[in-house]
C-alpha cells in the first residue's frame, strides 16, 4: 500500500543505494517530493506511465530552465552540482524546433549504418585491451576491469570518433566525469564547469587549426536546414554532451554486465554456450543496472494534475515552475512490470526498461552502447572463461553520483583455465 511521506526525500548524492531510494520514491505515488543538492525542492517521477505521459507532453513540460524561478532569478549558485547539466545550450536543455535542429545535426553520427560499421573497430579495441590485461596479469592478484576494460573501451572509441588528440584525452574524460558527480563541494562543481569549458574549447581550436575526418570537425562545418551553423556555445555544449553520453552509458553497462555474470555463473554459461544471446544479457543488465538513474531536469510550464493510480493513493499537483527529475532507472525494477524485479535473470522473456530515456530526448547513443557491451562481454569471457569477482557484488564501490549508475572499480581474478562460471 502507498505510504505518503510528509517530508521530501533528500536524494543521496553518493548514489550508495539507488534502487532502494527508487523503491521509496515509487511508493509515494505518481510523483514524489524530493530535495536536490542545495535543498532545492523538486518532484521525482519513477512510474513508467507517468514518465511516458510527462516526457511526451511538450505543452506542459519543458527542458529549458528559464521556466524555473530559482534559476531565472539567479538563486542557483555557479557551484551547484547539477549546474553543468542545466546551464548548457544543447539538446539537453532545448525543446521543440530548437531541439529538433540540434538533434538533426548530431543524429547522423549515430545512424544504424555507422554503428554497424564501428563494430569491427570496437572488436579491435576490446582485443587490444584484453591482450594487455593478459600480458600484465599477476597470478593471485585481481585486475581492475573497470580501469582496464569497461572504461577505456567506450572512451577510446568516442575519443577516436571525435578526433580528441591523445594529449587532451585524460582532461576530456576527467571533465566529463566531474560534471556527473553529485557528491561534490560548491567549489569543486564550479571548477568542473570551468574545466569542461576549457577542454572543449581546446578541442574546437585544435580542429579549427587541424581539421580531420571526425565528428568534432563535422560540428564546426555543420549547417541546419536553413543553412545556419551552430553557435560557439552550442558547439561546446554539444561536444561535451556527445563525448560524455557516448562514453558514460557504455562504461557503466559493461562494468555491471561483467559483475552480474560473474555473480551468476549458471547464467554466464548459458550466454557463453549460446543458449541465451548476448543481446539478452545486455538488455537484462540495462533493466537491472541502468547506466543513468536520473536525468536532470524538466520543468512544469503550467500546473500539472496527476491522479493517484492505486486504491487510496492521493492525487498530486506539480505547480508551474517546479523542477521534475525523471527517474528512468526505477522503471526496470518496477514490480508492476516484472516478477521478482530485483533478480538478474537473462532468461526472462520481458526485459522492458527506460535505461536510455523516453520520448524526443531518447538517447542518440543507445545503439552504440548496446553494441559495445555486446562485443566486450563475450570477448572477455572467451579470453578468460574462469574469471571470478575478487569481492562480492554487494561490496563493489559505486560511482559517487545519483545521476550516473556505475562502478568506481571492478576487481576480478583472471585466468584462462577452467569453464565459464566454473
Amino acid at each position: 500500500m502507498t505510504r505518503i511521506r510528509t517530508e521530501p526525500v533528500a536524494l543521496d548524492p553518493t548514489g550508495k543505494d539507488p534502487h532502494t531510494e527508487a523503491r521509496i520514491l515509487r511508493n509515494q505515488g505518481p510523483a514524489a517530493r524530493i530535495l536536490l543538492p542545495g535543498g532545492f525542492p523538486a518532484w521525482s517521477i519513477t512510474r513508467p506511465h507517468t514518465i511516458r505521459a510527462l516526457l511526451t507532453d511538450d505543452t506542459r513540460v519543458s527542458k529549458n530552465p528559464v521556466h524555473w524561478p530559482a534559476w531565472r532569478d539567479g538563486r542557483v549558485p555557479d557551484g551547484w552540482p547539477l549546474a553543468a547539466l542545466v546551464r548548457v545550450t544543447s539538446m539537453l536543455t532545448r525543446d521543440g524546433e530548437d531541439h529538433r535542429r540540434l538533434r538533426a545535426i548530431s543524429a547522423p553520427a549515430f545512424a544504424p549504418r555507422r554503428i554497424d560499421a564501428l563494430r569491427a573497430r570496437v572488436t579491435a579495441i576490446a582485443a587490444d585491451l584484453l591482450d594487455t590485461l593478459e600480458a600484465r596479469a599477476v597470478p593471485g592478484e585481481p585486475a581492475d576491469l573497470y580501469e582496464h576494460l569497461a572504461r577505456p573501451l567506450p572512451t577510446r572509441l568516442i575519443c577516436d570518433l571525435f578526433g580528441v588528440p591523445d594529449g587532451l584525452r585524460p582532461d576530456a574524460l576527467r571533465a566529463v566525469d566531474g560534471v556527473l558527480a553529485t557528491a561534490t563541494t560548491a567549489r569543486q562543481a564550479a571548477e568542473n564547469i570551468q574545466h569542461l569549458d576549457a577542454v572543449m574549447e581546446a578541442l574546437l581550436r585544435e580542429k579549427e587549426t587541424r581539421p580531420g575526418e571526425d565528428m568534432a570537425t563535422d560540428l564546426l562545418t555543420a549547417r541546419d536546414g536553413d543553412g545556419r551553423p551552430l553557435r560557439r556555445r552550442e558547439m561546446l555544449d554539444t561536444l561535451a554532451l556527445m563525448i560524455g553520453a557516448g562514453a558514460e552509458t557504455a562504461v557503466n553497462l559493461i562494468a555491471y554486465g561483467i559483475a552480474e555474470l560473474l555473480t551468476h555463473p549458471g547464467q554466464l554459461r548459458l550466454a557463453v554456450c549460446g543458449d541465451v544471446p548476448w543481446d539478452a544479457v545486455v538488455e537484462e543488465t540495462l533493466r537491472t543496472h541502468p547506466p543513468i538513474m536520473h536525468m536532470p531536469l524538466r520543468f512544469a510550464t503550467t500546473d500539472i494534475h496527476l491522479p493517484g493510480q492505486c486504491d487510496g493513493e492521493q492525487d498530486v499537483t506539480i505547480h508551474a515552475g517546479e523542477p521534475i527529475l525523471p527517474g528512468f532507472g526505477a522503471v526496470g525494477r518496477d514490480p508492476a512490470l516484472h516478477r521478482e524485479p530485483d533478480t538478474f535473470d537473462i532468461t526472462r522473456t520481458t526485459k522492458s526498461h527506460m535505461a536510455f530515456g523516453h520520448g524526443p530526448h531518447y538517447c542518440l547513443g543507445a545503439a552504440l552502447g548496446r553494441m559495445e557491451a555486446a562485443v566486450a562481454l563475450p570477448a572477455l569471457f572467451d579470453r578468460f572463461p574462469a574469471a571470478q569477482l575478487a569481492v562480492p557484488l554487494t561490496e563493489l564501490v559505486p560511482l559517487p553520483s545519483f545521476i550516473s549508475h556505475g562502478l568506481a572499480e571492478l576487481p576480478v581474478h583472471l585466468t584462462r583455465r577452467g569453464t565459464p562460471g566454473g
